[in-house]
């Protein structure tokens, strides 16, 4: 399961891609939105300045309606980043769903501003963990260590940003215990 909204438009296209790719099924969640409607996403990107520059991304379409999902049935959940975290933390629904998979130990992909959820959830204390460098005051004050890089700690990946996927994205795979195999060509030298 993805919750996410007016987020980072990688932070929420490419795990749902990759996902899906490698055989998971996915379903894209928000607060207030049914199934088939779309949200905004946005790209974040930096340009010499203090801070990243936002611009309008595309509109990406949900797979379900987040009232009637029930997370009991889900394997793991992917928290992307952007500026949706600010507004979805204020739900009780995301922040119940998020709590369920920290309850029942499944894994949970965490990225960018992403966390500010989990701190809101109050899920964090004891954690080991990253997110993007504006957040850390935020998720040390719920009670985590902070690291400089992608992070793995028992069922929680963590990123900074969205140039941190494809290893954030290898180590949740595999938290999810998700077997990627390479058929074909080999690669020279093999």
């Amino acid at each position: 399961m993805i919750v996410g909204d007016f987020g980072e438009d990688y932070e929420l296209m490419v795990p749902f891609q990759a996902l899906q790719m490698v055989g998971h099924e996915v379903d894209a969640v928000c607060p207030e939105k049914e199934a088939g409607e779309t949200v905004k996403t946005a790209i974040h990107d930096f340009r010499g300045d203090q801070t990243y520059l936002e611009e309008r991304g595309h509109n990406f379409e949900l797979t379900a309606t987040m009232r009637e999902v029930d997370p009991t049935e889900y394997d793991g959940l992917v928290v992307p980043g952007g500026r949706a975290p600010e507004y979805l933390r204020t739900y009780e629904t995301v922040l119940e769903a998020v709590r369920h998979f920290f309850e029942a130990e499944k894994p949970v992909a965490a990225l960018c501003h992403g966390p500010q959820i989990l701190a809101a959830a109050d899920v964090l204390e004891g954690y080991e963990m990253t997110a993007y460098p504006a957040v850390r005051a935020e998720v040390e004050a719920a009670g985590c260590s902070w690291v400089d890089g992608v992070t793995r700690d028992r069922n929680l990946v963590t990123g900074q940003a969205w140039p941190d996927h494809d290893e954030w994205l290898a180590a949740f795979l595999d938290l999810l215990g998700t077997e990627v195999r390479h058929g074909g060509v080999a690669a020279a030298g093999d």
